[in-house]
């Protein structure tokens, strides 16, 4: 080994043990002023579950959490050329709710209120191009999927 990787070397360890002990007696002394509390969540928030009550395309693939007795609306903005299929839900936990009426064509609304404990996941699909007349002018799909835990 050169000499030159060799100080590199000594010199990175260094740093290294230099840096592992920075820290490490934080709130050792007894204060509580060094110690950083969690932030305060939603009773029914779990890790990797956000509380909402509202969902939307932006939303695919992310969980929420709901309480029972909460209600979560879903609005798929769509076009008559590429309609969303209405929601359709998977497991137990969520019941159907009046969502009010759809105005525009293609559009998918939805609304479930949480009445037991449960995991439900929500999914929607629609054309990912534009739909021709009499066919379909490409076969990609996108798809929509949301789980919801009850809590």
């Amino acid at each position: 080994m050169s000499r030159t990787n060799r100080h590199t070397t000594l010199a990175l360890a260094a740093l290294t043990l230099l840096l592992a002990g920075c820290g490490s007696e934080a709130g050792s002394q007894g204060s509580d002023s060094d110690t950083v509390s969690p932030s305060p969540s939603s009773a029914s928030a779990s890790p990797g579950c956000t509380p909402a009550s509202e969902l939307d395309a932006a939303d695919s693939g992310s969980t929420v959490c709901l309480a029972v007795g909460d209600t979560v609306r879903i609005s798929l903005d769509g076009t008559k050329n590429r309609p969303w299929k209405p929601v359709s839900t998977e497991g137990s936990g969520l019941e159907a709710a009046n969502s009010g009426i759809v105005l525009l064509p293609g559009d998918a609304s939805s609304a479930y209120r949480a009445v037991s404990a449960g995991r439900v996941r929500l999914s929607s699909q629609r054309p990912l191009c534009a739909t021709g007349t009499g066919g379909v002018s490409c076969k990609g799909i996108q798809e929509w999927r949301v789980t919801v835990e009850v809590k």
